[in-house]
């Protein structure tokens, strides 16, 4: 896959992207999602990495984002076993993605309550909002810091690792 303009636009990429990319005048895929880190647009470097994706990579990726956090939600909620079941439904679709098993991990997303596990679960069980997904587990992980600067610090460490670990599923 080639970055153009052209492609970024069609996709609706914001205007202050696009005036980025034209800047770098990068093609590869790896090589703006890593500018985008370098340049610490986080965000930038998500939300695209997820539209350069297969589904497998897609489903893959919002797996490894739930799982960073999922622990922090296990702890607090040691009996809530809805979103592990929803990165369980998640990886079956990696590896068989069949839509029986797309509608299992759907429906694990929908009986997941409204809390903590909101963002593990609904990074794992519906793949295609993978970049909200694993900004959101980055965030989750960052409010268990204990102050705003560790806080901010371990947020955009584990956005980091997330998004590492998409470039890797990106170069396979």
């Amino acid at each position: 896959m080639k970055i153009t303009e052209k492609w970024l636009k069609k996709i609706n990429a914001c205007g202050d992207g696009v005036a980025e990319f034209r800047e770098r005048n990068l093609t590869s895929p790896v090589d703006c999602v890593q500018e985008c880190i370098n340049i610490d647009r986080l965000d930038w470097a998500n939300w695209l990495i997820v539209r350069c994706m297969e589904y497998k990579q897609y489903v893959a990726y919002a797996v490894y984002a739930a799982e960073q956090v999922i622990g922090l939600y296990e702890n607090k909620y040691p009996d809530d076993k809805r979103p592990r079941e929803a990165i369980n439904a998640a990886k079956a679709c990696i590896s068989n993605p069949t839509q029986k098993n797309k509608d299992a991990a759907y429906a694990a997303y929908v009986a997941n309550a409204a809390n903590a596990a909101y963002a593990a679960a609904y990074a794992a069980a519906y793949a295609a909002y993978a970049a909200n997904a694993a900004n959101a587990a980055a965030y989750a992980a960052a409010y268990a810091a204990a102050d705003a600067d560790a806080a901010y610090a371990a947020g955009r460490e584990m956005r980091i690792k997330i998004l590492e670990y998409g470039i890797k599923l990106l170069k396979e």
